[in-house]
């Protein structure tokens, strides 16, 4: 059984620790402002996260790239060629083209490397859902499994991942293209906090709307607590966008309302791509729950 590497993007958002202690990789996009063009490191080197959000919260739009073919090919071929194949765990492609842009390099390289094997999963996750996902891979495949049984459990329980997410301002949404203005202002005017769920296209959907910071930290809690199921890979991860106080408002809420005391909660800084639509002062929970089944297309 050949060896395989976990291969993710920048919107995976683990840090480099994180990476190393489960032993996964990630490709990185880009992100524009100015006259600046830099890679979206997940560990920050050109641009700290305090920098970054601060630009954001001084009305400079920050603009991102997605990875083409040739890159995926490039990075897949420098695996194929030390003798690992490669399982590519894509940002969801409701909000990306990453998993459409990788499929084309994956075939080109079947005919090179035959004996080799590259796997692009779609994660219809973001951010620390598609973080959870390569960490259950690196789980699955320190139990031996082999890359097609870990991709086939990915496939079989990715829609177990569930996000609930809100955002500190809506504006950052309008500039992004997200929420008309009118909603913007009014919902500024009025503290309205959306709260948001990845759906099962894997699109980012507001399902409901709540009057406060504080009542939207305690409504992603109690959905938490809805949702909560056991599950072997159980992790709990709280994502924030520059704003630490929040997430660790975020966790304590969260850690009441959980079943089991023994799961790790994993704290983590929303990476630039996300980042970059949501802005400062976003906060999310994951965790495996009971299956996705809402659709916003079906709606």
């Amino acid at each position: 059984m050949r060896d395989f590497v976990i291969l993710s993007d920048s919107c995976c958002d683990l840090d480099k620790g994180l990476r190393e202690r489960f032993g996964v990789d990630y490709i990185p996009m880009r992100i524009l402002y100015n006259d600046v063009d830099i890679p979206a490191s997940l560990d920050w080197e050109k641009i700290t996260s305090k920098q970054f959000y601060d630009l954001m919260r001084s009305g400079v739009r920050i603009r991102t790239a997605q990875i083409n073919t040739d890159e995926y090919k490039e990075v897949f071929e420098d695996y194929l060629k030390s003798g690992k194949d490669v399982l590519y765990i894509a940002c969801s492609s409701a909000l990306s083209n990453s998993y459409k842009s990788s499929l084309p390099a994956r075939d080109a390289l079947a005919e090179k490397y035959p004996e080799g094997t590259v796997v692009c999963i779609d994660s219809r996750n973001a951010c620390m859902g598609l973080g959870m996902i390569c960490m259950t891979a690196s789980d699955l495949r320190a139990e031996g499994l082999n890359i097609e049984q870990t991709a086939q459990y990915i496939e079989e329980h990715k829609q177990e991942v569930n996000q609930f997410a809100t955002v500190e301002s809506l504006n950052y949404l309008k500039r992004a293209g997200r929420v008309s203005t009118t909603s913007a202002v009014f919902g500024s005017l009025l503290q309205v906090k959306p709260i948001i769920i990845s759906d099962t296209d894997g699109q980012n959907v507001a399902v409901e709307k709540v009057k406060g910071r504080k009542n939207s930290l305690v409504r992603l809690a109690d959905l938490f607590k809805e949702t909560y199921r056991e599950n072997p890979h159980q992790r709990v991860c709280i994502a924030h966008a520059d704003c630490p106080e929040a997430a660790e408002e975020l966790k304590a809420l969260v850690m009441e309302r959980m079943p089991d005391k023994n799961v790790e909660v994993i704290t983590a800084g929303l990476g630039p791509i996300i980042g970059a639509t949501t802005g400062p002062g976003t906060v999310a929970v994951y965790c495996y729950g009971k299956e996705v089944t809402f659709c916003a297309a079906e709606k």
